[in-house]
């Protein structure tokens, strides 16, 4: 079955998704599509599988790992106060974790909600030039941890 995940895939190994930051070890490390939380990011893993449990335990070892570095990279490049990752898969059947920054001046009625209470569709799309320095750090800090491919 092919989703937007494996066409994403296809497109970061092609070098032509502007959102993709680097090839790590599990996949891809992109900028999501929509930046209502200033370098919201996720990793696309590469090849693509349906879910979690059809990884083996060292390739899940080694997502989570990944995951939790680029939350580090987060939390030093921008003013988060946390971390938020999520494996959803209810709409695209292919594995991808979102990591999501979170801070001290969100709205208060959104502070501590899951990410999905905000209004996605009025939110700042990703845009290449805007976003070009915030992905610059994000692969630095990744290829300064030795982990980008």
């Amino acid at each position: 079955m092919s989703t937007v995940i494996h066409e994403r895939v296809e497109l970061c190994r092609s070098g032509s998704f502007p959102q993709a930051i680097c090839r790590v070890s599990s996949g891809w490390v992109v900028l999501g599509d929509v930046q209502f939380l200033e370098g919201y990011s996720l990793i696309y893993p590469d090849p693509v599988v349906a879910d979690l449990n059809k990884l083996g335990a060292a390739e899940r070892k080694t997502l989570f790992y990944e995951a939790s570095v680029v939350g580090d990279a987060l939390l030093q490049i921008t003013d988060a106060i946390r971390i938020n990752y999520e494996i959803l898969g209810n709409l695209a059947p292919a594995l991808h974790l979102h990591i999501f920054p979170r801070f001290d001046d969100e709205p208060v009625e959104l502070r501590t909600a899951p990410v999905w209470s905000y209004d996605w569709a009025a939110a700042r799309a990703f845009d290449a030039d805007t976003d070009r320095q915030m992905m610059d750090r994000i692969r630095d800090y990744l290829m300064d941890k030795g982990l980008v491919l």
